[in-house]
């Protein structure tokens, strides 16, 4: 099939929509018209290389929403007219890391960066006659596409396309972060470093869980007027106020689990961030750094004097098959507001708007919707 996307050449260049070729699907592949895509900051990281794909062009997007089109031998979990959400990472539910429970870690996102299929190690799309490599082996900046289906998960098709995408990275990522690798208890205070999709994510989990005081960090007024109207107690513009802040409210307890969600961790930031972190607290590092940044300010003595723990974490830490629904159905009883984490609507013509809003501060979620003009 030819269609569009948004495709990057080179670092730090912008997105040009351009005809693509994509193939049919082959066994264990799903074809599907795309209904939504939510601009992720890591697309962003794409453009500056700050995660580098294994070549280019790159096809961008791994948040997405659809309906399924036609589908490959050996798929049984879904069915043609079924309305699906793509998760960024594979979850094969068969190999090691799978069944040990560590679904967000499938062994299959060693292929993310890689742009070849799941399926047979072929290349499934191309531009101008090269290769094309698609973001977490999706590609959602187009309006269609073919994955593998250990990235496809059935959704509520009651559900809007528009708040569906959204869990497919950031939502779940973010409030898995809070409530799973976190794991916020009632009563505990609660620091949220960065207010975009993730940080809104991780807030709403942090309220869910109970905990007493959260303090939101963000350099953008406009997102700490969002924070306090999604459920934050307290919004600062840094680290360093917020610290100050904390440590009077708190008595000098300060923050038993911080997040951090930013556009991008540097090195140099990490001391700040477990200097808001309690005795025997943990700060959890969810935003992604470059890939090669290896240099990090921690005061080591202080990290084993005060019992502190720095976690890494993907994908909240959870089972986006199972994840991915369970926040939906949260979604359509009131518990989860995402409706309000969707700022503005795009054309796929706009993506380079949508990051420039996403960037200036703008959106909490900038979303890519598709129209029949699209199909």
């Amino acid at each position: 099939m030819k269609t569009k996307g948004a495709l990057i050449w080179e670092f730090n260049q912008p997105w040009t929509i351009e005809e693509i070729e994509i193939g049919a699907p082959r066994r264990n592949e799903v074809a599907i018209r795309m209904e939504a895509a939510g601009m992720c900051h890591s697309d962003h990281h794409l453009q500056t290389g700050g995660i580098p794909m294994a070549g280019f062009p790159v096809l961008g997007g791994h948040e997405g929403a659809g309906v399924v089109i036609e589908v490959g031998e050996g798929v049984e979990d879904v069915a043609v007219g079924d309305h699906v959400v793509l998760s960024f990472i594979p979850s094969c539910g068969k190999c090691p890391s799978c069944q040990s429970g560590l679904r967000n870690l499938c062994d299959l996102g060693a292929l993310l960066l890689g742009g070849a299929s799941a399926t047979d190690g072929s290349f499934r799309i191309t531009a101008r006659g090269e290769n094309v490599y698609p973001m977490s082996l999706l590609g959602t900046f187009s309006p269609y596409m073919v994955v593998h289906r250990s990235s496809v998960v059935k959704i509520d098709p009651s559900i809007p396309f528009e708040v569906a995408c959204l869990v497919g990275c950031g939502v779940t990522t973010g409030y898995g972060s809070a409530v799973r690798t976190a794991n916020i208890r009632p009563g505990e205070d609660v620091a949220i470093i960065g207010i975009g999709g993730l940080g809104i994510s991780a807030l709403q989990g942090a309220v869910n869980a109970g905990a007493r005081h959260i303090f939101a960090v963000d350099p953008v007024p406009w997102k700490r007027e969002q924070a306090l109207k999604f459920g934050a107690t307290h919004a600062y513009a840094s680290t360093e106020e917020a610290t100050a802040a904390c440590a009077e409210i708190t008595a000098g307890g300060m923050a038993k689990k911080v997040i951090v969600t930013v556009g991008e961790v540097h090195g140099g930031d990490v001391d700040l961030w477990m200097g808001i972190t309690a005795k025997a607290g943990t700060c959890v590092l969810t935003a992604m750094g470059n890939l090669i940044d290896n240099q990090t300010t921690l005061n080591l003595a202080m990290l084993t004097l005060l019992q502190k723990n720095l976690q890494g974490t993907i994908f909240g830490g959870g089972n986006p098959h199972y994840d991915i629904p369970h926040l939906l159905s949260m979604y359509r009883v009131g518990k989860l507001n995402l409706d309000d984490m969707v700022t503005r609507q795009y054309r796929l013509e706009q993506v380079n708007d949508g990051y420039k809003d996403m960037l200036e501060g703008r959106n909490i979620r900038g979303v890519v919707r598709y129209t029949d003009a699209d199909w």
